[in-house]
């Protein structure tokens, strides 16, 4: 699961793994664009000992927790190349296992603080206590004069939904001031145009940064409010300060905006007083359909310097070519990449070994691979996919999306496995995203056979549906599933399920003690597993293309791409 932005080390040198390339694909999908109904599918077989293997080698300390462009990078992607060779997988990019990702370390310092001009009055915001950026740029000098500051409310460009904040305005050369989350966030129910409660793809900052470079801004500059933006100041501080990676070649100056950063709310105060306006006034009107962007009067003004490292990191990719539709894809993704070299805990350890995120994903992608691989193919071609910088901000499933080995258009839908938890058995699966897709169809069937149901997303203000590696297929139109363990366990029930997930996210989630533990209960591990084999053959088995619900922010996307493709959904 992803760090806003972690360390990353010294490059490594790449790998040539080569193979018998898979066969050209020849016959076109059948168009249909409805959900049909799910085939029967017989139970995969599965190894509880090899997935325990995987986990353990994975997470062991020889291979350093995993992070990208080390040692470990290098140790890992040649485990999983021949595990994905056992496992009955062909090389999935031609005759390679591996598609290079080539990535950028940017790292700022010497930064100077911001400042506001306003006519002539001079505001100084310091970097670190008032405000904190990043360069999204890979350049090594960031020089910013006189920028115009434009609040533009939540900075949402939503032509399904008639909403346009940045409507008749021109960006270019300008520095956003933005608002966290979605314009109806304060509802306690889901109902609302961006979904209520429940954060949207429009809520998340990584949106509204793509959208400011999209209208052209120089600058964009989100205020920090910490129970809409899910994290604290002190999250913001650290992650946005140190090394950041990007993917390289980066955008170029019409792709992304020079800085990109956060301004806690008394600085926003500060500067919005100093243009004669009132943050609650302005926060209001930017809630109601037709807001549209206001000219402050001010500019700002700020530097720092660069240091840049390029390096490659790899995606790891397998197929298994369909029976009779090869040239259809189902997609099974998971992150291999985790943290490194960390602050050590009490014990001096300082590797965080990542044994549940995301050895387990891991594991699970192997075992699925072996198991659709014993079944025979299927009619559809199955892709299995461990990406790279996940937890750098999902780079590795963002530069295959943007360099699809298999088309988008043709890749009829997919799963995501990102941690499983050893809390055991339970009688629910939790579903983030639930009712976005008719992939809920197949997965619903999938959990009945095991008399399971789907519950909701706990957190839905949180936005973990666009914080992991389906959200950068997602954004491009192809249905999704992301499933979480369930938390009302058999032993113990919603109490029991809902203390062991806070027991994880607070004592081990991103830190050393998320290390391979041999007394672990396994059983409720092997249940997802095939719940995941039952969901992903049924969607490879069937001549259906599932779409996104009616109103979903990812249809409009995904019927132009249908409309486009002479093949495929």
């Amino acid at each position: 699961m992803p760090l806003p932005f972690a360390r990353a080390a010294p490059a490594i040198v790449a790998i040539a793994l080569a193979s018998v390339g898979v066969a050209t694909a020849a016959m076109a999908g059948n168009g249909s664009n409805n959900s049909g109904e799910p085939v029967k599918i017989a139970p995969g077989e599965f190894s509880q000992e090899a997935m325990e293997d995987v986990v353990r080698t994975l997470s062991s300390d020889a291979f350093e927790g995993r992070a990208i462009g080390t040692a470990g990078e290098e140790k890992t992607i040649r485990n999983l190349v021949q595990r994905f060779a056992a496992a009955g997988l062909q090389p999935g990019n031609g005759t390679s296992w591996l598609q290079p990702v080539p990535m950028v370390e940017v790292t700022g310092h010497d930064h100077g603080p911001l400042i506001v001009e306003a006519g002539d009055r001079s505001l100084r915001l310091d970097f670190g206590t008032d405000w904190v950026g990043v360069s999204a740029r890979p350049v090594k000098n960031v020089d910013i004069e006189a920028s115009e500051i434009v609040f533009v409310g939540y900075g949402i460009n939503a032509p399904e939904l008639g909403w346009n904040d940045y409507a008749g305005i021109d960006m270019r050369g300008k520095t956003a001031l933005i608002l966290v989350n979605d314009p109806d966030h304060t509802m306690k129910s889901a109902k609302g145009p961006f979904g209520g409660r429940a954060m949207s793809y429009y809520g998340r900052w990584t949106y509204k940064f793509e959208e400011a470079a999209r209208q052209g801004a120089q600058a964009a500059l989100i205020v920090h409010e910490a129970i809409p933006a899910a994290h604290d100041w002190s999250a913001v501080e650290s992650g946005w300060t140190g090394p950041q990676v990007l993917l390289d070649p980066a955008q170029d100056e019409n792709g992304a905006t020079l800085v990109n950063g956060w301004v806690r709310v008394p600085a926003a105060q500060r500067m919005l007083n100093a243009a004669g306006a009132d943050l609650a006034s302005l926060s209001a009107a930017a809630q109601k359909q037709g807001f549209r962007a206001v000219p402050l009067g001010i500019a700002m003004a700020t530097g720092f310097e660069n240091s840049l490292r390029r390096f490659t990191s790899h995606n790891v990719i397998g197929v298994l070519p369909g029976r009779t539709r090869p040239d259809e894809y189902v997609l099974y993704a998971s992150h291999w990449d985790h943290l490194g070299r960390c602050p050590p805990d009490d014990t001096g350890d300082d590797i965080c070994n990542g044994a549940v995120d995301n050895a387990t994903g891991v594991a699970a992608l192997v075992a699925l691979a072996s198991a659709n691989s014993g079944a025979g193919p299927a009619a559809r071609s199955q892709v299995f996919i461990a990406f790279t910088g996940e937890e750098e901000g999902l780079l590795g499933s963002e530069f295959y999306a943007e360099h699809p080995v298999f088309p988008l258009s043709q890749t009829a839908g997919g799963l995501n496995i990102d941690t499983m938890m050893f809390s055991g058995p339970a009688r629910d699966m939790i579903v983030i995203g639930k009712g976005k897709s008719q992939l809920d169809t197949f997965l619903r069937k999938a959990l009945r056979k095991e008399r399971r149901r789907m519950s909701d997303d706990p957190a839905p203000e949180d936005g973990h549906y666009y914080r992991t590696d389906h959200f950068s297929f997602a954004k491009r139109g192809v249905p999704m599933l992301y499933t979480e363990s369930g938390q009302n366990l058999v032993n113990g029930g919603r109490r029991a399920g809902r203390a062991a997930a806070a027991d994880y996210e607070s004592a081990r989630y991103h830190q050393p003690s998320d290390e391979y533990d041999p007394r672990w209960d396994w059983s409720g591990v092997m249940q997802d597993l095939q719940i995941y084999y039952q969901t992903g053959r049924m969607l490879a088995e069937s001549a259906s293309w599932p779409n996104w619900r009616a109103g979903d922010e990812f249809r409009r996307i995904r019927d132009e791409s249908c409309g486009a493709s002479p093949k495929g959904c």
